[in-house]
């Protein structure tokens, strides 16, 4: 079964609502990271992980904005899907290896669990485009999988932010 443009008409309000809470809860660790911007810069890392927990957020607001353009093809919506996700997991990779290469003497776990968040988190959007253009209909449960895990991950790198430095 092909994806067809009724099936997007579906999903405007869902698309609408991530979008907004995507740019809320971006808006929200704009003001983690002010608050607490003078430790950040100070640690080795948190610097990063602020930008992981907007990337992961960002994600979710273009992938259901472009959802929401009128009138495109199935085939535009999933290169701008996989656009997005390939420049969030790029963005983040190169976050992570600034990490390691700094050098900063933090257990080995937590850069695996950085890394297992950002490949959990953005792996489903990139499964979402690709199933897309090539016309399965399951591209939707891609599509909520990622925005969920986003937020998750999102939610974990705030936390951090917010609560986890100043233990």
């Amino acid at each position: 079964m092909l994806v067809t443009m009724a099936q997007f008409a579906d999903w405007q309000t869902y698309l609408a609502v991530q979008a907004g809470a995507a740019a809320t809860l971006t808006g929200l660790v704009f003001v983690a990271v002010s608050i607490n911007l003078a430790h950040i810069m100070s640690v080795p890392g948190l610097p990063g992980r602020a930008f992981e927990a907007l990337a992961q957020l960002l994600q979710v607001f273009f992938v259901a904005s472009f959802a929401l353009v009128p009138h495109q093809s199935p085939e535009v919506l999933a290169s701008e899907i996989l656009g997005t996700a390939a420049l969030s997991l790029t963005g983040q990779i190169v976050s992570q290896i600034r990490y390691v290469r700094m050098r900063a003497g933090h257990p080995r776990y937590w850069l695996l669990t950085r890394i297992g968040v950002t490949a959990i988190a953005t792996l489903p959007f990139c499964a979402c485009g690709l199933m897309l253009l090539f016309g399965s209909p399951a591209w939707t449960y891609a599509l909520v999988l990622g925005s969920a895990l986003s937020f998750i991950a999102a939610v974990i790198g705030a936390w951090v932010l917010l609560i986890e430095i100043l233990r």
